[in-house]
């Protein structure tokens, strides 16, 4: 079955940065656009970010834009985020997406959910 596994998370002082990573199997990776979304202790999950199938757009929610870049290598069937100047509210577990339908108003249009990976900041 299909299988996205994040990786990169971790414990980091406010103001560092962490790469997140995620590695699709069994999956037709260039026909989905991918995403990340985070939930927090208590919280609903909500987005983060998203990446078309060609990398052609990528969108953001406005807490991270300006300091998370999301980017995608189809020849390694692999997303990333890369999170810098990070805030102790971005506290979250991460976890990976695949859209075939590239809507991200909801959890409800996600085809495929990674695991999850933590990510812990420290004020």
């Amino acid at each position: 079955q299909v299988q996205l596994a994040e990786s990169g998370g971790g414990l980091v002082q406010a103001g560092g940065s962490l790469r997140l990573s995620c590695t699709a199997s069994r999956l037709t990776f260039n026909s989905y656009a991918m995403g990340w979304f985070r939930q927090a202790p208590g919280k609903e999950r909500e987005f983060v970010s998203a990446i078309t199938r060609n990398s052609g757009s990528s969108y953001y929610t406005d807490s991270v834009k300006g300091r998370f870049t999301i980017s995608r290598d189809n020849a390694k069937n692999t997303v990333y985020l890369q999170m810098n100047s990070l805030k102790p509210e971005d506290t979250a577990v991460y976890y990976c997406a695949a859209d075939r339908s590239n809507v991200w108003d909801s959890t409800s249009w996600v085809d495929y959910w990674g695991k999850g990976t933590l990510v812990t900041v420290s004020s």
